[in-house]
Parts: C-alpha cells; structure tokens; sequence
C-alpha cells in the first residue's frame, strides 16, 4: 500500500476522478448515503484547493482508502452542513482545529473487501496513521469529524483520544455525531497475556 497525500493542485492527474468513484462507491453506493453527485463521481463543495487529501492505494494502483482534511477556519462540512452536532456550542473555526472527512478504508479489489466493514480493514490502522502524522506536520493540534457512532469506539481501540463534541443525533435515519481527536501518537494498549 502506497499514499498519495496533497492538495488539488498538487495530486496526479487522475486521481481525483479516482478518488470520487471510490467515495461514489463507499458512500452511495454501499453506504446508501443521500449524496448528489454526477456520473458516479462523489465529489462536493469542500473538494477545493484548500482540501487535504490522504489516498491510499494498493499495488495495483487502485484507491482503497481515503481522508479529506480541511482547516476549520476556512468552510467546512460540520460548520456549514451540521453545525447542530455541535449540541449549541460555536463549530471550532481555528487554524490548529481541521476536519477529518470522507474517511473510508477498504479494498473492494480484495478478497474480503467491503464498505460494510470499512471501518474494520486493515487498512484503517495505516490510513489513520498518515491522517495524523499529515495533520501534526500541518501543526494541527486536534480533529473534528462528523461520524456515525462506531468511529468512536474504532478510534479509542486503537489508541487514539476520542470524545464526542455533543449527544448523538439521527440524520437522515442514522445516528451520528461530532467527534474530537486529538493529533499525536496512539496509545498502544497492553496486550493480555
């Protein structure tokens, strides 16, 4: 597995359409989220030049994951689209604040891939790991994500200070909330002997 890591400008030619087939399939597709989009492509207003994109790929060159991370001082999807996750407080507009979205890892090119266990791939671990080491050389100091519920407990198991921003609320007849990160390594938890 390889990543691709940059801004619009700055990605291979290609990869964009590459990456918005692959959301198109994570997110419409299998997740049945109510997304518009055009010819199979899930691209929307926060994919612009201020974006951060983490891809990763597998030896075939094929997207198997993907993270959108945005500075909340700048528009961005909880702030514009879900500010009431917030549970009444201001959504965080502060350059050391950015957003993790779009966060998908799995391989449909792989035996057992699927979007139902996007979030238990073994890819997860190291699409997480780029996300944070990408943020932290951006001098981020936390992430807010919009999330469904299990994203909170995959994060604490595998290392990572997560809490929710406020009490979860339905959406379109699924449960989700704000989730804080904070950037930094993970917290390897101890093995049972």
């Amino acid at each position: 597995m390889d990543f691709i890591i940059g801004r619009l400008n700055a990605l291979e030619p290609g990869i964009m359409n590459a990456l918005g087939r692959y959301r198109h399939r994570v997110f419409i597709e299998k997740l049945g989220w109510n997304l518009a989009c055009e010819h199979g492509v899930e691209l929307d207003q926060f994919d612009h030049a201020d974006t951060l994109y983490v891809i990763a790929r597998n030896a075939s060159s094929d997207v198997v994951g993907s993270a959108r991370l945005l500075p909340t001082d700048r528009p961005y999807l909880l702030g514009e689209v879900f500010p009431q996750l917030m549970g009444g407080a201001a959504p965080p507009c502060d350059p050391l604040v950015w957003e993790l979205s779009r966060f998908a890892a799995t391989d449909f090119f792989a035996a057992t891939g699927n979007a139902l266990s996007q979030f238990s791939s073994t890819i997860v671990d190291d699409l997480l790991d780029a996300v944070m080491a990408e943020a932290a050389s951006h001098g981020v100091q936390r992430l807010i994500t919009v999330s469904p519920l299990g994203i909170e407990r995959l994060l604490r198991r595998r290392g990572f200070q997560a809490r929710r921003a406020a009490p979860p609320q339905i959406i379109d007849g699924k449960p989700i909330f704000a989730c804080w990160i904070e950037v930094g390594p993970r917290t390897l938890l101890p093995t049972l002997s």
